[in-house]
């Protein structure tokens, strides 16, 4: 809420995010409790999921859902600031940013059906759930369901209401504007008050 300057785009956020760890639940419970596809991971009984796993999921899933969404979410506001509408600025950041997406989900659904090689039954279910959502993170929610919301909503993506606009700080995920001129790592002299300096 506060680099994005948005009460919508966080609640957002966070319902879409849970729709992830939603399914990677969803196959955790159908592969592993009720034996689904079990043959296929290498597991001959129906096993009870431990009580640690789904926090553990929550965890690590919510986190690396958010690192995705501020991705795309910076670029589509830096194309809105930059005076483009809204739909402009969708497509300009979902363009710019679905390679990077989809080639960081592919590296983790890598390594994470790498634990389903283990032995053990609680790694095999931890890379089966972190697998499933970062497809589905990365498919579903990034790449359908977040441009289409972000479209469908329009400009209220980014209201913030004034009075806590005025409360909120001021920060931003990108280093600060330069003035035309200066280079990078360079400051202007300071000057005192009697113009000396």
């Amino acid at each position: 809420m506060i680099v994005f300057r948005s009460i919508l785009v966080p609640l957002k956020a966070a319902l879409l995010n849970l729709l992830s760890i939603g399914a990677a639940y969803g196959v955790v419970v159908a592969v592993f409790q009720w034996g689904w596809g079990r043959s296929l991971i290498g597991l001959d009984d129906a096993v009870p999921i431990a009580s640690f796993v789904p926090m553990m999921m929550f965890a690590i899933l919510f986190g690396l859902s958010m690192d995705y969404e501020v991705f795309i979410l910076s670029r589509i506001r830096e194309e809105y600031h930059r005076g483009h509408t809204n739909i402009d600025s969708v497509v300009e950041g979902l363009g710019a940013t679905a390679k990077v997406i989809t080639a960081a989900a592919l590296i983790m659904i890598s390594v994470f059906l790498g634990f389903v090689a283990s032995p053990d039954p609680i790694v095999k279910m931890m890379g089966v759930g972190l697998a499933t959502a970062v497809a589905v993170d990365a498919t579903i929610v990034r790449m359908i369901l977040v441009p289409s919301t972000m479209a469908l909503v329009g400009d209220p993506n980014w209201w913030l209401p004034r009075w806590l606009d005025r409360l909120l700080p001021r920060l931003d995920l990108e280093d600060e504007p330069r003035t035309a001129g200066s280079a990078p790592g360079t400051a202007t002299p300071a000057t005192d008050t009697a113009g000396n300096p």
